[in-house]
Formats: structure tokens, sequence, C-alpha cells
């Protein structure tokens, strides 16, 4: 379980808070994805003419690749970098945030976010609790989250599941939901 966390600056003070407590709707989704390999037995054990290697290769490659995907997608919020964390969701991605408020596509999710990124004020930190990976089709991580504003006294500690979607190329953030903890 790695921790991720930035250190406390001094910024200047927020307009307004907006909380991200980064989500994923879609847990299901991921499940469901997952269902016809579990029954199967995961591809492995059987013998139908066909060389699994080079699958088993490419869905190592994706394990990879989505490790990168998804520490992108935390360290970009974290670092206030408004681009990268952009070019990690799909156009059609959905965010949940623990409020109950729904923005639906990229867009939608910026405009939503638009105060944490220019305010630079929020710590945002994170500890991986779950994750599943389908080879290059679907994954699905848990995390524990805080988001801080510590100038206002303001904390949110949540679980944030964040659903990914592989798009051929490259990991997208598809989904996110927070419900926050007490």
């Amino acid at each position: 379980m790695n921790t991720h966390h930035r250190p406390a600056q001094s910024r200047p003070a927020p307009r307004r808070s907006v909380l991200r407590p980064l989500a994923a709707t879609t847990l299901a989704l991921a499940a469901l994805s997952l269902a016809p390999i579990a029954l199967a037995g995961g591809g492995h054990g059987h013998d139908d003419g066909h060389d699994d290697g080079h699958d088993r290769g490419r869905a190592r490659g994706c394990e990879r690749q989505f490790e990168v995907a998804q520490r992108t997608d935390m360290e970009s919020f974290r670092d206030y970098d408004e681009e990268t964390f952009r070019a990690v969701h799909d156009e059609r991605a959905v965010t949940v945030f623990g409020s109950g408020a729904v923005r639906y596509g990229v867009d939608a999710i910026m405009t939503a976010l638009a105060s944490h990124f220019a305010n630079r004020e929020a710590v945002w930190t994170w500890t991986e609790k779950y994750r599943v990976v389908d080879g290059c089709n679907a994954a699905y991580i848990l995390y524990e989250t805080v988001y801080e504003i510590p100038r206002i006294g303001f904390r949110q500690h949540a679980l944030t599941g964040v659903t990914y979607s592989h798009d051929g190329h490259r990991w997208l953030a598809v989904a996110d939901q927070g419900t926050p903890l007490p």
C-alpha cells in the first residue's frame, strides 16, 4: 500500500472550496467485465490450440501501463496539473462527488474542479486499498483519500473509486465516485 502526499505549502486563499473525492461509479462494470474470465478459468489450463503467451504478455504490458496511468491521475490532481489531469480522462467520464453532485463529461468535471487547480491550496493524499485490472479492457482501483485545506480547517476523508477503460492505446478514467468517511 503506497501513501502519497504533498507537503504543505503557503498558497493563496481559495475563492471557493471544491472537493474532489475522485471516485468511480462503476465497480459493478469492472466486476461484470471480469465475470467471463473468472467463469472460464481465466484462460488457463485448457488447450484450444491457441498461443496464450502473447495474450498474457500483452495483459502484463497493460497492467504496467495501468500503473503509470493511475499514478498520473492521482499525482496530476495533487500537483494541480490541469492539462495532464484532463488528458487521463475520457471525454465521456462521469464524476459523482461525495456530496452527491454529478458531473457528466470531462468539460463539466474540469469546470467543477476549476478552483482546485486555480487556488493550488488543497493537500491531496491517497492510499491504495484494492485494484482489479482485466488485461487491456477495464480496471478499477479503490483508494482511501484525504482532501484538506489546512488554512480553513477543512478535511474530507473518503473512499474513492476510479474505473478506467483501455482505448486500445492507453488507459483513461471513465468514472470516479467518492464516499465520505467519518
